[in-house]
């Protein structure tokens, strides 16, 4: 059973800052859906990861805030519809409105029916860039939660082994917390580079982080570099 919040105070504070917050004003403003779209475009400004042509692949899409960054990315016009120089492949368990040119699978990434959905639209290629918002539904029980957001975290990386281009990135939402430097050392386990970035447009309040790897590692049975 969850337990109630104290008053309706902290849904009305929530609320109050939601409404005048400047990310949430500028995304209404341009047409975005959440205000992620601007923690992915700062990581993408910061790293320079998304280029016409890539193949991105964004798991956890719902809403659509973040395919719908890709999408204006790989515009020649960076526009919300007309043509696009690029692939983008989104998948949630929640449905999610459509996005032009964007293919959208809905069905849960942990299960192998969804994932092979998702391999069958790859249609052999590889992708430049996985972007994951994923996160589980929190218990508040800390032990539980950080072992539900390393298994995805895990599956986010296995599918990066399989199924990323040599050079190419896995940008995965993380909370800071239990089980943090578990992941940041999974992460140097698999990629060659790893960088940590907190968004200007993540809440300060927040726990959330962001880790990005670029540059796959050869598997443990793979080539060696």
């Amino acid at each position: 059973m969850k337990a109630k919040p104290k008053s309706g105070k902290v849904n009305k504070a929530w609320l109050h800052d939601h409404i005048n917050d400047p990310w949430v004003k500028l995304a209404t403003k341009e047409g975005y859906r959440a205000r992620a779209a601007y923690k992915l475009r700062e990581i993408d400004e910061t790293l320079g990861l998304i280029k016409p042509g890539h193949l991105v692949v964004d798991l956890g899409s719902t809403p659509g805030a973040w395919s719908q960054y890709v999408r204006r990315k790989l515009s020649p016009g960076g526009a919300a519809s007309g043509t696009l120089n690029g692939t983008i492949i989104a998948l949630d368990l929640l449905p999610m409105e459509p996005i032009e040119g964007v293919t959208f699978i809905h069905g849960d990434f942990r299960e192998p029916d969804v994932l092979a959905r998702l391999e069958a639209e790859l249609t052999g290629r590889q992708a430049d860039v996985v972007v994951s918002d994923m996160a589980p539904n929190l218990s508040g029980i800390e032990s539980a939660d950080a072992a539900r957001v390393e298994h995805l975290i895990e599956l986010a990386i296995e599918f990066a082994q399989g199924h990323l281009k040599p050079d190419g990135a896995l940008v995965a939402k993380v909370f800071h917390g239990s089980g943090y430097s578990q992941l940041v050392n999974l992460f140097k386990a698999n990629f060659r580079i790893v960088k940590p970035l907190k968004p200007k447009a993540s809440r300060d309040r927040s726990s959330e982080t962001f880790l990005i790897g670029m540059g796959l590692k050869p598997t443990a049975g793979g080539p060696k570099s």
